[in-house]
């Protein structure tokens, strides 16, 4: 964390709080809804989620990212995550990091238009900098489908470490797959700078 010793100092460290090299984590706003809903609704993505691939009702799944991004709990936080022309570009949550583990389970979205464009590991690391940062979390962790080799690369590329695997706990495509099990600590991100 920045050196907060004066006025200026804190008004910088404020400023850039929210903000990684190429995104900003903003408030969710009433419009961004309904595209997060699309994209969490979506055939080919329901596959990565956690669970089976079984659609939920969109008021459901509205309520869903209305409630991740309440920013009321002082273990959690959800933001929307706007590119570098302030478009609409993905979520990122965290949730459960209260005392007195500190421990905080990290999800994120990234719509179809902006996979694979490095967005993703910049919303991390900016989301990982808010939660040990700000909120004074000391753990950060997630699960993701062994299949999704996407997903897994981009959390290494954020700081995330491969703590261990849940063998065969998710069923698509008619076998068995595996879950890893993902964490940084903040003394191991603060230290990766």
């Amino acid at each position: 964390m920045d050196d907060l010793r004066d006025t200026a100092s804190a008004l910088a460290y404020g400023a850039g709080l929210l903000r990684g090299e190429r995104v900003r984590l903003r408030a969710t706003t009433d419009a961004d809804l309904d595209p997060l809903v699309d994209w969490w609704r979506r055939d080919d993505a329901a596959v990565l989620q956690q669970g089976g691939v079984q659609h939920r009702p969109a008021p459901s799944v509205r309520e869903m990212f209305q409630a991740w991004s309440r920013n009321d709990s002082p273990g959690g936080a959800g933001f929307s995550i706007d590119d570098e022309e302030g478009r609409l570009i993905g979520h990122t949550t965290l949730w459960g990091g209260g005392l007195p583990a500190r421990v905080a389970t990290f999800a994120i979205i990234i719509g179809p238009d902006a996979v694979g464009r490095g967005y993703g590991p910049d919303a991390t690391r900016t989301m990982l900098r808010y939660a040990f940062d700000e909120l004074g979390l000391n753990k950060v962790e997630l699960r993701v489908w062994a299949f999704n080799t996407r997903a897994l690369r981009a959390y290494e590329k954020a700081g995330f470490v491969r703590e261990g695997v849940r063998r065969a706990v998710a069923f698509h495509g008619g076998r068995f797959h595996d879950e890893v099990l993902m964490g940084v600590l903040a003394g191991e991100f603060s230290a990766a700078g």
